[in-house]
């Protein structure tokens, strides 16, 4: 990976593109949320928490659109749906867990830096 003067995340680039997937306020919480298997649009909405069905139902579509959620609709009465993460939503979860690693441990740093510097938290 080069860092030279316009080689950054060029508009082109797949990193680029997986960045702006994934950097949706919803979308790395839905995707953890389905790290441990598939799981019902009622039990998302509260093991997320905070997320309204619309919002979590947009961002499963979007994940679905790239790949890397599965949706699947069981033949019964009343009709069942359950989320996934496909083969490829599945690569995402080192890179997940080492960003909410990471959150635990400097998330009062930050947090602390915001409330001295006077930003909103």
């Amino acid at each position: 990976m080069s860092l030279r003067p316009g080689t950054v995340f060029l508009a082109d680039c797949p990193a680029r593109l997986a960045i702006e997937i994934i950097s949706t306020k919803w979308a790395v919480v839905t995707l953890f949320a389905l790290s441990e298997g598939p799981v019902r649009h009622g039990d998302l909405v509260e093991l997320i928490g905070g997320v309204s069905r619309k919002v979590l139902t947009q961002t499963l579509r979007r994940l679905q659109e790239h790949g890397l959620v599965d949706r699947k609709v069981y033949a019964e009465a009343p009709p069942r749906v359950e989320y996934g993460l496909t083969e490829l939503g599945q690569t995402l979860k080192e890179p997940i867990v080492a960003l909410t690693t990471w959150a635990r441990v400097n998330g009062e740093a930050v947090t602390g830096f915001q409330e001295d510097s006077g930003e909103r938290v």
